[in-house]
C-alpha cells in the first residue's frame, strides 16, 4: 500500500512583495517526518496541531490573508501538481538530477515564488545570485526557465565537484564551494547553512516518499 503524503507549499501571488526568500516550515502532526503516516507541510501554522520543523534565519512575517496558492502532490508519485514543474521536469532532463530534488531546492529558496528576493540579492525561484546568473547567460533571473535551468547547472556542477556527496553540494550551492572547502569538505558552522541543508533533504525525502 503505497504511503500518501501532502506536501502542501504556499506560494505567494507575483504581486505580493516579499521582502525575503526564506519561510519558515511547520508540520502537521508527528514532527519527525515519520513516513508511516500522512504528512502535511506548511509555511503556515493555519491550523491548530502544526509544529515548527525548521526556522528560517530571515523568516518574516507572513499575511495569513494574502492571495496564494497551494500545490499538493502525491510523493513518489509525481511533481507534476507542484508549480513550474514543466521548467523542472526539462531542467532535470538536462543535467540528470531528479525533479524532486530540484522542486525541495526551489522550495527551500524560494517557496516556488519567481519573483523572491532575498536581503543578499538572490532572485527568482532557486536564489541565484548576479555572479552566477551572469556565469550561466541568465539575462532575466526573475524568467523560471532561465532560473531554474541554470540554478539546476549549478547544482549538477557541484554535485560532480563533491563526488555525489548530495550534502556537500547542497551546503555548497548555499555558501558556495569555497566555504565547505575552507571547513574541510564538511557543511559549514552557519547558522543559515545547518539549517538550509536538512530543510532540502528533509523536503527531497516527503517528495520521494523515501
Amino acid at each position: 500500500m503505497f504511503i500518501r503524503l501532502l506536501l502542501c507549499l504556499t506560494i505567494c501571488a507575483p504581486w505580493i512583495a516579499i521582502p525575503a526568500a526564506y519561510a519558515d516550515i511547520y508540520v502537521y502532526g508527528d514532527a519527525d517526518l515519520d513516513v508511516s503516516q500522512e504528512i502535511r507541510l506548511s509555511n503556515l501554522p493555519v491550523e491548530a496541531g502544526y509544529q515548527l520543523l525548521i526556522e528560517d534565519e530571515y523568516s518574516k512575517p507572513v499575511d495569513a490573508t494574502a492571495p496564494s496558492q497551494t500545490a499538493t502532490v502525491i510523493a513518489g508519485a509525481s511533481t507534476a501538481a507542484l508549480p513550474f514543474d514543466a521548467a523542472v521536469l526539462a531542467a532535470a532532463a538536462e543535467t540528470s538530477l531528479e525533479p524532486a530534488l530540484l522542486h525541495a531546492v526551489i522550495a527551500a529558496e524560494s517557496r516556488h515564488d519567481s519573483h523572491a528576493r532575498s536581503p543578499r540579492g538572490a532572485q527568482g525561484l532557486m536564489q541565484l545570485m548576479p555572479a552566477t546568473a551572469r556565469r550561466f547567460q541568465v539575462s532575466n533571473p526573475y524568467d523560471p526557465l532561465q532560473n531554474i535551468r541554470a540554478g539546476a547547472r549549478y547544482l549538477r556542477e557541484l554535485r560532480d565537484l563533491y563526488q555525489g556527496n548530495l550534502t556537500l553540494a547542497l551546503a555548497a550551492y548555499n555558501a558556495g564551494p569555497e566555504a565547505v572547502n575552507r571547513f574541510g569538505g564538511h557543511i559549514p558552522p552557519y547558522a543559515e547553512t545547518q539549517r538550509y541543508v536538512p530543510k532540502v533533504l528533509r523536503l527531497y525525502k516527503v517528495l520521494t516518499g523515501s
